[in-house]
């Protein structure tokens, strides 16, 4: 199994900046990839953006040019740089993480998310 630790929310003034971090832990055979989601009150979730193990990235069109998403493959760990955050942004962020799993073959492949970490932009 994965454990997904998050952290760095808060609250930030518009135009301000956070890093989110999303920390991969267990059996971990290789982190094949991490996404950030976010939900704001009475909204479905969303897709924020993703990067592959080998730095391929994807952005909410919403976010390009502010946030920047980076992976550290060494510390199987995830990060989220927003910059100019506005208050739009405010929602909970979770973060995805693609892992293949275990020691000894068969080797599994599974989808897993974190506990959430809210980030609050006041206007």
């Amino acid at each position: 199994q994965v454990q997904l630790v998050e952290s760095g929310g808060g609250l930030v003034q518009a135009g301000g900046s956070l890093r989110l971090s999303c920390a991969a832990s267990g059996s971990i055979f290789r982190l094949n990839g991490i996404g950030w989601y976010r939900q704001a009150p009475g909204k479905q979730r969303e897709l924020v953006a993703t990067i592959t193990s080998g730095g391929m990235t994807n952005y909410a069109d919403s976010v390009k040019g502010r946030f920047t998403i980076s992976i550290d493959n060494a510390k199987n760990t995830g990060y989220l740089q927003m910059n100019s955050l506005k208050p739009e942004d405010t929602a909970v962020y979770y973060c995805n993480a693609d892992a293949t799993t275990g020691s000894v073959f068969p080797l599994r492949t599974g989808s897993y998310w974190g506990q959430g970490t809210q980030v609050t932009v006041s206007s």
